[in-house]
């Protein structure tokens, strides 16, 4: 969706009777099917709506807002992951009938269903009749419009109608009134969205963010290095984080209504107040909870202005809260309680004086100053410790003031090598080291003759074959009888968990074993349990939890636990889930590792948030599974595919172990000789570097200009849809980031590349090409590697090479 309606802000009675009543009418019919879906993503602050706010909020109602948030995006995510038929039976409800002449706003289902839930298991037919008497039309005739849309386009829809329900049911509870018009333009503007299936844009008397110059952040920056650049490094980077924290706090503060502080603020203060905050709503506050508008930051799109209207209020609950979280702080981090008051001491006295230089636009603190400071912030960061850190008053966990989450301290440019591109080798090299492995078992003799090299792995499907071991998934029911082998076992895997997790709760272990939600792959020996794997299944997200996994004292480091996680995967690659994930204490790092598992979370947070079991001081892990891989014989694969690779090698190692005469020729008067003529140097291996002809390559410059514009954009368009994209498909912008031009000389993006390309610029696969590569180098210069946008770089780079390749445009 690109373009799209805009709204002008004015003053108008909510129970307006245009378009803008009807759709809430159409609202209010859909509320009631689905109420239960919408109630589980919003939660009420003091403004009604759904949100994170930084205000004098509880630690345990901060948590309620991000809950909230969580079990939006969860909506959203059951939403997208529905049938086609209902996904659009839940766009018929906000889309205009199609019939000729027809003033229907939205489908409306019958007297008897209108009660069921599209977003559930009711999905209603195509030919029923709309319940509207002024319409009547079918369920087909208002998705008429909607016949070609692609599946990307029609989730951008149903988030949209989504956001717009939290909305409706927000301006419901919300009791100040300019707050609820705020809401009902915002409401009307995504309604019209839907209508016309476009991008919502609020133009109007608003004005563009950023409102002020320079902006908050920018502002507290200069505070830092005016005030406090005589101090000693540290010192000074104490003072770094002070106000990173203030910020922190500031982009998370729930702002009072312009009606609450009418009676502290001049006549003057309260009329710019009451634009800001109308302002605040509308770009920060309301895109927190609905992502289809453009959401801002606080920090860096207000400035004076708006600060000296909150800063004696808000700086006293900022101290309040410092004080009551203080013992969530590391101890290395308490200073930050103790420099806080000074802090703001400072900033309050340069925010009243009229030629405070931090607040002229020009003033800018050198770059050397910034930089130095970003290179301390990279040296001396270190993960938070669980509810603790300068991050927990603003509930941010950012690391460089006032800058987005993928925004980090640039770093040094690594070098990678480039792997070159080797032929295959000769079918018949490889089926004569096959035969001769398969004749010998082993080119190495040792092995044969010192059974302890053995793997563990082949011990233990050895006895799996023989019986001696037994693998089970056994689990409690509320629905069936449960047998008493069963029961037994299950109270034997409740000791062996128990008694090899002792610092989890005896009562917790019961209660998650016999839940009748979980599942646990019991290892048997003698009849007895020896250890196991209690996970829960979600195949609606298609990611199981592993819960407990434990072997007791006397059958470890036998390969017992390696088996047991490879039955695991393989039960659950037959039930078409293919991702798992556990929270691991520091001493189970280790063993996941060994199995596959990773810290590089590759599920999307909406997926298993409010699903999977939270642990305090626990890393959560995440294994993807390979549909096509059989994990319990992977092992016995890779040692194959290794003692064929030995085999391959002493063969290559007999033929070049040739001793060959020296060269005469050059005795006899030639000057010089071929390089390939050499005698043995073709048979190890060398090849003349030759660069492929221009002709060989397929939508090369001289081919048809036509033909390879319309390659790059089947190439551009699948790299805008990968889902690591997201970063790079607009300009970086200076109210965003303000020191991203100072660092990146050349700036591209997805957006610009398809702009050129519409221009005709792309004459040649080598101009796509870099700059292509010019927005992944761009990003791994600014970024630092464990920001998430370096991997979606790294990521999305690989992609794109692939789809040049599938073209036949990479020779590289």
């Amino acid at each position: 969706m690109s373009g799209g309606p805009s709204v002008t802000l004015k003053s108008q009675p909510i129970d307006g009777s245009n378009s803008g009543n009807a759709a809430a009418q159409q609202q209010q019919q859909s509320a009631n099917g689905a109420a239960s879906s919408a109630n589980q993503g919003q939660v009420s602050n003091n403004n009604g709506s759904a949100g994170v706010s930084g205000g004098a909020g509880t630690p345990a109602q901060e948590g309620t807002r991000q809950n909230s948030l969580q079990r939006i995006q969860q909506r959203k995510q059951k939403v997208f992951n529905l049938p086609v038929p209902q996904k659009l039976a839940k766009l018929s409800m906000y889309s205009a009938c199609q019939a000729e002449g027809c003033r229907c706003t939205g489908w409306k289902t019958p007297q008897e269903n209108r009660h069921r839930d599209v977003e559930s298991s009711y999905c209603p037919e195509f030919n029923e009749e709309c319940r509207n008497s002024s319409c009547r039309h079918s369920l087909r005739t208002h998705i008429a419009h909607l016949d070609n849309i692609s599946s990307s386009s029609m989730d951008e829809l149903l988030g949209a109608i989504i956001d717009m329900e939290n909305l409706f049911m927000s301006m419901q509870r919300v009791e100040d009134e300019d707050t609820k018009k705020v809401y009902l333009y915002l409401f009307r503007l995504l309604r019209q969205c839907v209508l016309t299936r476009q991008q919502a844009v609020i133009r109007g008397p608003l004005g563009d963010p950023p409102f002020e110059s320079p902006c908050i952040t920018k502002a507290v920056l200069s505070l830092v290095f005016y005030k406090y650049q005589h101090l000693n490094p540290t010192e000074l980077q104490t003072m770094t984080e002070v106000a990173k924290t203030f910020l922190n706090f500031l982009n998370h503060y729930n702002f009072e209504s312009p009606s609450t502080r009418r009676g502290d603020l001049t006549h003057e203060d309260a009329s710019n107040y009451k634009i800001n905050y109308t302002r605040w709503l509308v770009f920060c506050h309301v895109p927190a909870f609905c992502n289809s508008l453009r959401q801002f930051e606080t920090s860096l799109v207000f400035g004076r202005t708006l600060l000296r209207t909150v800063f004696q209020y808000m700086s006293q609950q900022l101290k309040k809260k410092c004080i009551s979280e203080r013992d969530r702080f590391p101890e290395d981090k308490r200073s930050i309680i103790t420099q806080m008051p000074k802090f703001l001491e400072a900033l309050r006295a340069e925010l009243m004086k009229d030629d405070s230089p931090i607040w002229d636009p020009n003033y800018r603190p050198p770059n050397s100053f910034v930089i130095q400071q970003r290179k301390r912030n990279q040296e001396a960061s270190a993960p938070p410790a669980p509810g603790g850190g300068a991050a927990a008053i603003g509930g941010n966990k950012r690391s460089s003031v006032g800058e987005p989450l993928h925004k980090r301290p640039k770093k040094e440019t690594i070098e990678r090598p480039i792997s070159e591109n080797l032929d295959d080798l000769p079918t018949d090299v490889v089926m004569r080291a096959m035969k001769s492995v398969s004749e010998s078992k082993t080119t190495n003799k040792a092995e044969i003759l010192f059974p302890v090299n053995v793997s563990r792995d082949e011990n233990v499907k050895a006895e799996e074959q023989k019986r001696a071991i037994e693998f089970h998934v056994v689990g409690n029911s509320l629905t069936k009888p449960v047998d008493k082998q069963t029961v037994l076992w299950l109270l034997g895997l409740q000791l062996v968990f128990a008694y090899q997790l002792p610092e989890m709760p005896r009562e917790y272990i019961s209660q998650l074993v016999f839940d009748t939600k979980h599942k646990t792959l019991a290892l048997i020996k003698e009849s007895q349990p020896i250890g196991g794997i209690c996970f829960r299944p979600f195949p609606s997200q298609g990611f199981t939890e592993i819960v407990f996994c434990a072997v007791t004292m006397a059958e470890q480091v036998k390969g017992y636990g390696t088996h047991l996680m490879n039955h695991l995967k393989d039960y659950s690659i037959q039930r078409g889930i293919k991702h798992l994930l556990t929270f691991a204490d520091c001493d189970a790092i280790g063993y996941f590792k060994k199995q596959g598992f990773s810290k590089d979370i590759k599920l999307a947070r909406p997926v298993y948030a409010g699903y999977i079991k939270e642990y305090d001081s626990a890393t959560l892990m995440h294994c993807e599974l390979h549909p096509t891989i059989v994990n319990t014989q992977f092992i016995a694969v890779i040692r194959n595919q290794s003692e064929i690779l030995k085999e391959l090698i002493a063969q290559r190692h007999n033929e070049v172990q040739k001793v060959r005469t020296g060269l005469t020729c050059f005795k006899e008067g030639v000057r010089s000789i071929p390089v390939e003529s050499i005698p043995g140097l073709m048979e190890i291996g060398w090849k003349p570097q030759m660069r492929p002809a221009r002709s060989a390559r397929p939508l090369e410059e001289s081919s048809d200009p036509e033909k390879l514009a319309t390659s790059f954009a089947s190439v551009l368009q699948s790299v805008r849809q990968h889902t690591t994209a997201w970063p790079f498909l607009r300009p970086v912008t200076a109210a965003e980031v303000p020191d991203y031009y100072d660092h990146i000389k050349y700036p591209m993006d997805l957006k610009t590349m398809g702009e050129r390309l519409k221009k005709g610029y792309y004459q040649t696969r080598r101009l796509f090409m870099a700059d292509m590569a010019r927005i992944f180098s761009n990003c791994r210069f600014y970024n630092s590697p464990d920001t998430e946008y370096y991997r979606c770089a790294n990521s999305l780079e690989r992609y794109f090479q692939t789809k040049l390749r599938e073209l036949g445009l990479w020779d590289k």
